[in-house]
């Protein structure tokens, strides 16, 4: 079907809405794009507290994707929390035999803002290749400090700058709070300061709405630098739409 301009969302199941894949669904839908999702977990939480976390097996990941696949036309996929880099291989392996030009963007959630850690000790030449893959990783300061725990941060940048496209999200910076930098093409960077004069409130979720609404942005063809601006734009509205944990989505007109 090539009607609507599809998306497609691979992450976890948040019952409160404020992350994982409603979250997406409802970035996609303000951005004017027909959300698709797969879930890869079933999580026991809400936007202050985390219990637990059921993972969906591999295989079903596996069946849901193929039948989307079968029906849809999917030029961009967002992916979220799965259980281990070795699965998120296998995972995009899949996704690239469906569509061989696919445009992954990748957020890499180690830790939930609850304190319940996703990845522990994890293969890193496995995900090195999982890299190889992605059009975009979207990691806050401590995701990629965390990533490659042997390397600076300066190191670690440099080193996934040469293999990917990266969305460095500023939220967590001590040194200039909210200002995010974008790596691409190897050697450019894109410094994208703080957009709004409005109060800017914590969200539980800005994560997850912010590589969203980046994927939304490139399935619709946005040059590059304009859909991370655009993409910068879109969370700080966000975040600043109300003052609880729980942000309201601004639905564009077209």
């Amino acid at each position: 079907m090539k009607s609507k301009n599809y998306i497609l969302t691979i992450a976890g199941l948040d019952p409160s809405s404020g992350a994982g894949i409603t979250s997406d669904i409802k970035t996609f839908e303000a951005h004017n794009v027909y959300g698709l999702l797969v879930c890869t977990a079933v999580t026991v939480q809400n936007d202050i507290e985390f219990k637990n976390c059921v993972w969906i097996k591999k295989e079903i990941i596996l069946e849901q994707i193929a039948l989307l696949f079968e029906r849809f036309s999917i030029p961009v996929v967002k992916i979220g929390i799965i259980q281990s880099w070795e699965i998120l291989l296998e995972v995009i392996l899949t996704l690239k035999k469906w569509n061989p030009k696919i445009k992954i963007v990748l957020d890499p959630i180690l830790k939930a803002s609850a304190g319940f850690t996703f990845h522990d000790r994890q293969d890193l030449v496995v995900f090195e290749k999982v890299l190889q893959h992605c059009y975009f990783i979207t990691p806050n300061y401590d995701e990629i400090k965390a990533l490659f725990p042997d390397k600076t941060i300066e190191e670690t940048i440099e080193f996934i700058a040469e293999i990917t496209n990266i969305y460095l999200k500023g939220g967590h910076r001590t040194d200039k709070k909210g200002w995010d930098e974008v790596y691409y093409s190897k050697i450019v960077k894109l410094n994208i300061l703080p957009i709004t004069t409005k109060a800017i409130f914590e969200k539980h979720g800005s994560g997850c709405v912010l590589s969203a609404a980046l994927a939304a942005n490139l399935s619709k063809e946005t040059p590059l630098e304009d859909a991370c601006k655009n993409t910068k734009l879109y969370t700080e509205q966000f975040l600043s739409s109300n003052e609880s944990l729980l942000g309201t989505h601004n639905y564009q007109n077209e």
